[in-house]
C-alpha cells in the first residue's frame, strides 16, 4: 500500500506492536523468568562522576531520601577509580504476578526507584535534573500513532538503562 492509507496502516501495526511488547513482558516476567529491566538481587546501580567521601548514605538527593528505610543502599568507589558506584535497591520487592497488574497499570516501583536513582545521578552531578517538559514540538495529533508516542514518552524515564 502507498499513500496516506498505507502510512496510517504501517504506524497502527507499529504502535500495536509497541502494546503487544509491553503486555508480553509483563506476563514473562510472571512465570519466572528474570525482566531485561534488572538484576534478580534487585540491585540498581550507577556510576557517578563524584568521590566516595562526597555522597553520604545519610544526604542523599531527595528522589531518593523520599524513600527513607524502605530502600537499602551501597556507596563504594568505581572500578578504575572512576568515581562512584551508587546502588539501591527496594527493601520489600512484590512478586512477580503481584506486580504484573501495578505494572499494567503504570505503577511499578522498581521502575520508581530506578528514576529517582537517575535523578538522584544528575543532581549530584550536575545540580538539577534537567527536563524536557513541556515538549518543544508542542502537541501531537490525536492520532493513534501520535498517542502511542506520548504514552511511551511519559514512561520513558521508568525505563531503560540507568
Amino acid at each position: 500500500m502507498t499513500g496516506p492509507l498505507g502510512n496510517v496502516a504501517s504506524l497502527a501495526a507499529r504502535a500495536g506492536g509497541t502494546v503487544l511488547r509491553q503486555v508480553r513482558s509483563v506476563f514473562e516476567h510472571e512465570d519466572g523468568a528474570v525482566p531485561a529491566k534488572g538484576p534478580a538481587s534487585g540491585w540498581l546501580v550507577v556510576s557517578i562522576y563524584r568521590e566516595p567521601a562526597e555522597i553520604g548514605a545519610g544526604s542523599l538527593p531527595a528522589p531518593l531520601a523520599a524513600y527513607g528505610d524502605r530502600i537499602e543502599t551501597r556507596i563504594s568507589p568505581a572500578p578504575g577509580g572512576k568515581g562512584t558506584e551508587l546502588a539501591v535497591r527496594l527493601r520489600q520487592r512484590s512478586s512477580g504476578s503481584a506486580a504484573a497488574p501495578a505494572r499494567l497499570a503504570g505503577s511499578d516501583p522498581q521502575a520508581e526507584l530506578r528514576s529517582a536513582l537517575r535523578e538522584a545521578k544528575q543532581l549530584i552531578e550536575v545540580g538539577e535534573v534537567l527536563r524536557v517538559d513541556p515538549a518543544p514540538h508542542g502537541k501531537r495529533n490525536a492520532t493513534p500513532a501520535g498517542a502511542a508516542l506520548e504514552a511511551a514518552t511519559k514512561r520513558a524515564p521508568k525505563g531503560g538503562v540507568l
